[in-house]
């Protein structure tokens, strides 16, 4: 899934009565992808590197990967998740469930871009045979589905929230979703 989806996805943890935890949720649900944000930030703009050398041979580095698989890891999201329920905090427990269930959604729909999940008990990457975004392995299917799935919960996320603030942050993450979607499927689609 693309980034804003699991922004988005993260947000369905938070309760009516506590709309405060949406700025926790939605940075829950960026955390396992803001390492990539940074690192391509910093070769794009600092050093200067083209996006397909960022994508083609830096993301791929065992330097990028290593870092990937901290901020990726079930076992490390998974002993945040556990503080939370010890110490009792709800707002460890929205950022770990939102980044554990970006997780999810990465294990299931990453095939040969996925991620050391398991570090540091493994260096092991599952490739799925689904990718969200590669047409070989369905991401034609997966892309509609996601840009869909992104529409409901922006929908739900808005009747359980407005007018707070956040529902904005929301609907705008939902926009960066879907109207690339449309336009790539758009333009890709063919005669």
């Amino acid at each position: 899934m693309n980034t804003p989806a699991h922004m988005i996805m993260a947000c369905l943890y938070v309760r009516r009565d506590t709309p405060k935890l949406l700025g926790v949720a939605l940075l829950g649900g960026l955390a396992p992808d803001l390492s990539l944000y940074l690192m391509v930030f910093w070769a794009r703009l600092i050093n200067g590197f083209s996006f397909q050398t960022i994508f083609d041979e830096k993301y791929f580095s065992d330097e990028w990967q290593s870092v990937f698989s901290v901020d990726n890891s079930f076992l490390v999201w998974g002993v945040i998740l556990l503080l939370g329920f010890l110490l009792a905090r709800n707002w460890l427990k929205i950022l770990a469930a939102g980044a554990l269930t970006h997780l999810v959604f990465d294990i299931l729909l990453h095939h040969d871009d996925g991620r050391a999940h398991f570090w540091p008990v493994s260096d092991w990457v599952f490739e799925s045979p689904v990718s969200y975004w590669d047409p070989r392995h369905y991401g034609h299917i997966v892309g509609p589905i996601e840009i869909a799935l992104v529409a409901v919960m922006v929908f739900i996320l808005w009747r359980r929230f407005a007018p707070n603030l956040w529902v904005y942050v929301i609907a705008a993450l939902g926009l960066l979703q879907i109207i690339p979607g449309i336009m790539f499927s758009l333009m890709f689609s063919g005669p």
